[in-house]
């Protein structure tokens, strides 16, 4: 390449016909140029740019690819050197490639090391750093691990000695294990010491004394982190991650007490510091939160801390109850203002102690959105109700009398606080009803299962707001009526409209018309013309079509048309990673036919290799498949895989239970007790406020599920 001219021959190159992330890469070649311009901010934009198109969000490209020499020929001439370094090290380390083979990218990287490796010798200490990191992303090992064993004995300025033991520990992790070990004593920086203790860790080196006094006196730490390793942004919190992760009891027992020192310790960032790996140690381990909530709650030296890790408190729920008095002090401060740092903490102890929370939430409501928001989505383990408190009652149903003053989610928030109630909220019925026709979505099914145990005049009261919202056509309001009066004229006629209208409440007008079982069989007409209305391989359209058919099937028994429709869907989300919960959703539908479903079942059988759709394929193969065709330890197997995955969990309790435990084998047994009482977390993925909480249930699920097994086998 002529780096006088890194960019010759850039315009034969067919770049119209390739394609990034946002369609044709007709526009690389004008990037490629700007970065070679002598305007920054032209070029500050074009790098910007080509990281969106070329490496967005870590996915690599065809245009991508075609890029790679040009990048390097740019970089090699000194056109903002480490900036391209770094694209081309992310570019390489993509496992996420669109549209070429896997590996492409990274090879084509890697063939042209003879350009880059000089770069490791370059004299500005930035560009030999960048260097190591992307080259070492190559993996092409017998090319790049000598080069950076050579640069190891030369190297003197810290960052860049640091990231190239960061590279031969990801080239060669017992090498680099011995050059960490070298490298541990206080004698030396401690950027470098900061990689010698990954370096460690990613070789399995056991976690010894030495690391772990290194590790403290490292501390303050996020300053040592390197910005080329964004997973590692927070050095305390990985390093109890990768502790965490080897499932060890005596390395669990080392993380705790690192977590415990940070946050025992008279600096405010150390203990910030241990706050972050606290969280992730709770996030991460069962036995966390047991261990670490006295700690926690010694860290909160004021009201900024105590903000600080309310969050977390909030998401431990009760097993944070040690340090409801931090809290409580700062929750109930200004319940007349707006307050974010009272609110934080009040959030918190919504999940931590509802029964404290609940009257001061009623104090403040108006000017607590976020304890709102915890109080209406309040779920436990037991999937429990926020606690009742008869002030709280008055003041939902003086905030529910002033419609206008509400905003945002505040209606669905303060409906479902009354819904969860039950009989207790009837007081709230006059409220309830004068909402109907504003916030039917809110207010119908809310009057349904507040009025179904209230005395006869409110329950009377209830059924007259409910049919008049109904003769006007609101669905919700039909549903409601019928859930509580039994009324099914207003809801048939409801859901005849909203199917006849191809409305976006059509898939709700099916799920509810399926409920109805064959009292709904005057509704079949319309769910086969909405049926033929539909089209498109979007997630709506498939789920949509989905519902249609499993409500056809329970108004019609119209097996042979359902079975066409679901094999429709499954042909349509064939390949479509966006389309996998519609894989899901279709596969229980084809659990409800039984044998008449039988032929799905090659269908079925593709989906258990996708962790995601394994447990509801599993219970529909056991409906509609031939039993003695049907391999039960192998679906136990599937969806055994499925849980340990953090695919589909729940699910695939479901499914072990559907299947019986005359499917699994002592393994599966064992592996089923992990999932009951293993220190990790199963779930460790999701929204974050509810990971915990769902790990719990799952716990829970588990135990009950084995504890049946278990009693089963007994003679």
């Amino acid at each position: 390449m002529d780096l006088v001219h890194p960019l010759h021959g850039l315009d034969t190159r067919p770049w119209s016909s390739l394609s990034h992330a946002y369609g044709s890469a007709e526009d690389v070649p004008d990037l490629l140029r700007a970065l070679t311009g002598a305007d920054a901010d032209v070029a500050d934009e074009a790098l910007s740019e080509l990281y969106g198109s070329v490496l967005h969000q870590g996915t690599v490209y065809a245009a991508s690819r075609e890029a790679v020499p040009f990048l390097v020929g740019i970089a090699a001439a000194g056109h903002r050197t480490a900036d391209i370094l770094t694209l081309l090290g992310g570019m390489a380390e993509s496992e996420d490639e669109y549209g070429v083979a896997l590996g492409t990218v990274r090879a084509a990287v890697a063939d042209w090391l003879p350009l880059l490796l000089p770069l490791l010798s370059s004299p500005d200490p930035g560009v030999r750093r960048t260097t190591a990191w992307a080259v070492s992303h190559t993996r092409a090992t017998e090319i790049v691990l000598p080069a950076l064993c050579a640069r190891w004995d030369e190297e003197s300025e810290p960052s860049a000695r640091a990231e190239v033991l960061a590279g031969i520990a990801r080239l060669d992790p017992q090498g680099g294990a011995v050059a960490a070990a070298a490298v541990l004593d206080p004698s030396q920086p401690a950027e470098v010491r900061m990689a010698a203790v990954f370096a460690s860790l990613d070789a399995g080196v056991p976690w010894t004394e030495a690391m772990h006094t290194t590790m403290l006196a490292l501390l303050p730490a996020d300053s040592l982190s390197s910005d080329l390793d964004l997973e590692r942004g927070e050095p305390l919190a990985a390093v109890v991650e990768a502790l965490l992760t080897r499932g060890l009891r005596a390395e669990r027992k080392m993380a705790f007490a690192l977590v415990e020192a940070a946050l025992h310790d008279s600096r405010a960032e150390v203990r910030g510091e241990g706050l972050w790996a606290a969280d992730r140690a709770c996030v991460l381990s069962r036995s966390a939160p047991r261990h670490l909530v006295w700690n926690l709650r010694a860290a909160a030296v004021d009201d900024e801390a105590v903000v600080d890790m309310a969050s977390l408190l909030g998401r431990l729920g009760s097993a944070a109850a040690p340090a409801a008095d931090i809290l409580a002090p700062l929750a109930g401060r200004n319940l007349d203002q707006d307050d974010d740092h009272a609110d934080r903490a009040l959030a918190a102890l919504v999940g931590v102690v509802p029964s404290q929370a609940a009257p001061l939430l009623a104090a403040g409501l108006g000017q607590r959105p976020r304890a709102l928001d915890a109080a209406a989505g309040f779920r436990s383990a037991a999937d429990s109700a926020f606690s009742y408190s008869g002030e709280l009652l008055d003041a939902v149903r003086n905030r529910l009398s002033r419609p206008e003053s509400l905003s945002g989610n505040e209606p669905w928030q303060l409906t479902n606080l009354l819904a969860g109630w039950g009989a207790k909220a009837a007081p709230a019925l006059p409220e309830l009803c004068a909402g109907l026709l504003h916030l039917p979505g809110q207010s119908a099914q809310v009057i349904a299962s507040v009025a179904a145990d209230c005395a006869p005049a409110d329950r009377a009261r209830a059924v007259t707001s409910l049919r008049a919202a109904a003769e006007q056509g609101v669905l919700p309001a039909a549903k409601a009526l019928h859930d509580l009066d039994g009324e099914l004229a207003p809801l048939l006629r409801c859901l005849d409209q909203n199917l006849g209208r191809g409305s976006g409440q059509l898939r709700e007008a099916a799920l509810i018309a399926g409920s109805l079982g064959t009292r709904g069989a005057a509704l079949a007409p319309a769910l086969r013309a909405a049926l033929r209305g539909q089209d498109g391989d979007t997630t709506h359209a498939l789920d949509t079509d989905t519902a249609l058919a499993e409500a056809l099937w329970s108004v019609a028994g119209d097996a042979d048309g359902v079975v066409a429709v679901l094999e429709s869907v499954f042909a349509r989300a064939e390949g479509n990673p966006w389309s996998r919960w519609s894989v899901v959703r279709a596969a229980r539908a084809a659990a409800l036919l039984g044998p008449a479903g039988r032929p799905l079942t090659a269908r079925l059988e593709a989906a258990l290799a996708d962790g995601t759709q394994a447990p509801a394929a599993v219970r529909a193969l056991a409906a509609v498949a031939e039993p003695a065709l049907l391999d039960r330890t192998a679906l136990a197997e599937a969806a055994l895989r499925s849980a340990e995955q953090d695919a589909d969990p729940m699910g695939a309790c479901d499914a072990l239970e559907a299947l019986g435990p005359d499917a699994l084998t002592d393994d599966h047994l064992s592996r089923l007790a992990a999932l009951a009482d293993g220190d990790a977390r199963i779930i460790c993925s999701g929204v974050e406020d509810r990971i915990i909480d769902r790990d719990e249930a799952l716990r829970k699920r588990a135990r009950a599920l084995l504890s049946a097994f278990m009693d089963a086998a007994a003679p």
